[in-house]
């Protein structure tokens, strides 16, 4: 069956877990994040289909189920899944996404390395996507296509079936010209997206940048361009923007520039937050720290996160308020990334070393001023933490949102502590009564979480309130493609988005 939609994402939408030497596909154990939110939109058409690679011994085995037929709690949908080899992977996504990709999208010129690239492997791999996509999609379809793993999937796509709405959404930062520029394959990935009908980004600075990238190398004319939003306009923050191109014109077609900056699912945290097993373990945490203030800090370990230079913040803080040993704790949950990769081994080591010189400088028999967590917690009891912090640190050197803050903001029921956050994540633009601290100024990342720490109640009541209602207004069903509000008046694809 052709769908009206049709998702493209490198992730599965479910979990392959091992049973009985078998392999069974289960629910993702929390509906919130982006995958479910994905699915959520399948409950709203007729039929809807999910491209996603799936690993392979043999991509050429007759007898590996490329197409499936699922139902579940959205829907029934289909899932296309695209057999791909280690080697293709570890090609595709390891080395050209994360060594070449990923540090320009975060502005890390010093990281970049593109000499190992296959980009015959990655044009290929994309072109599997777009095949599938294709295959999938009912004549006239949305196909909604995410992240910069699949930037040529676009191109490819619009030459096999030029009937198609595309979209595509960047869940990364985009960088300036100057930065992006530096890829050898610019043109070929910039003319890719050029070949949209919608593309998305979190936030107005990044809808800017990519609109002056396209026109360093394409003639491309702004056709339609808006004020920001007020609410998203704060003179403390690296990542404002006043003014956002709306739509841009090509030879060959209009290309709408949306900005939905893509939020949590307040009423499930909130939920979660009241829940008698979470009340219970916030109390359990509480007594536990009992006069001492407890830092939460959580992210994955990956030198854009900024983690050591959290650490060594800790450090002088400590150093130089000797009154607040014993006093404050920092727990620091980094999950591990894929420590094969030599920038994420090294930075993870790094971390690993800070935390125990602080520990072995400044603890005592019976406290520590730093628990490290390098594994997942489970949301419920990471919920459970929110609750109980006194303050959330999160201070990324470059992050394209950060729903880590969100999540926080949105368990705090009760309104009670504040966060810290860094300028540089794209979430500080909905964000500006948090404490906004620049993460490459020392001055300025002690001085923030010493701000927080001595916060008095009404100000912190104030701040909370505040950013409280901005993730409420800005909750993660509306975050979807402003193609679907048009599609919407064309029956039959109508959205739950639409009839809100």
């Amino acid at each position: 069956m052709s769908s009206e939609l049709v998702i493209v994402y490198h992730r599965q939408p479910y979990e392959e877990v091992e049973k009985n030497g078998k392999t069974v596909l289960r629910e993702n154990k929390s509906p919130n994040g982006i995958v479910p939110t994905l699915k959520s939109l399948f409950g709203n058409v007729s039929h809807g289909s999910w491209v996603a690679w799936k690993l392979a011994d043999d991509i050429n085995n007759p007898d590996f189920d490329r197409r499936i037929e699922i139902s579940d709690d959205y829907g029934d949908y289909t899932v296309s899944r695209l057999p791909l080899t280690q080697e293709q992977v570890s090609e595709f996504y390891h080395v050209t996404s994360k060594e070449a990709f990923w540090p320009i999208l975060h502005s890390f010129k010093e990281r970049y390395n593109y000499d190992p690239v296959d980009w015959d492997n990655f044009r290929d791999v994309n072109q599997r996507f777009a095949v599938a996509a294709a295959a999938e999609a009912a004549r006239g379809a949305l196909v909604w296509i995410h992240d910069y793993n699949l930037w040529l999937v676009p191109g490819y796509l619009r030459s096999i079936r030029p009937d198609l709405k595309i979209a595509f959404f960047h869940h990364t930062p985009f960088p300036s010209a100057d930065i992006f520029n530096m890829l050898p394959w610019r043109r070929e990935i910039i003319r890719s997206l050029l070949a949209c009908d919608e593309v998305g980004f979190h936030i107005p600075r990044y809808a800017a940048n990519f609109v002056s990238v396209a026109r360093s190398l394409y003639d491309v004319e702004v056709s339609d361009r808006a004020r920001v939003p007020d609410k998203w306009i704060s003179e403390g923050t690296a990542l404002t923007e006043r003014v956002v191109p709306q739509q841009i014109s090509t030879e060959e077609r209009d290309v709408m520039i949306s900005v939905t900056p893509v939020g949590v699912d307040v009423p499930f945290i909130e939920e979660k937050a009241q829940a008698s097993a979470s009340v219970e373990k916030t109390k359990e945490i509480i007594a536990d720290k009992g006069d001492s203030k407890l830092i939460l800090s959580v992210g994955r370990t990956d030198y854009t996160k900024g983690g050591l230079a959290q650490f060594l913040s800790f450090e002088r803080v400590l150093e130089a308020r000797p009154d607040l040993i014993g006093k404050v704790r920092l727990m620091h949950v980094s999950v591990s990334a894929n420590r094969s990769m030599a920038a994420y081994e090294e930075i993870q080591n790094e971390i690993e070393q800070a935390a125990g010189r602080i520990n072995g400088r400044f603890g005592t028999l019976d406290w520590q001023p730093v628990a490290l967590i390098s594994r997942a917690i489970p949301f419920s009891e990471l919920v459970a933490y929110y609750r109980a912090a006194d303050v959330a640190w999160i201070t990324p050197l470059a992050d394209g949102m950060n729903l880590v803050c969100k999540e926080f903001l949105a368990a705090k029921v009760d309104n009670s502590g504040i966060l810290v956050l860094s300028e540089f994540a794209g979430a500080a633009v909905e964000l500006g009564n948090a404490v906004i601290t620049n993460p490459f100024s020392n001055r300025s990342m002690d001085l923030a979480i010493l701000q927080a720490l001595e916060m008095d109640e009404p100000e912190r009541d104030a701040r909370m309130t505040a950013m409280r209602q901005a993730v409420r207004e800005n909750n993660i069903s509306s975050w979807h493609p402003k193609l679907i509000e048009d599609m919407a008046h064309q029956n039959p694809f109508e959205t739950r988005h639409a009839a809100e």
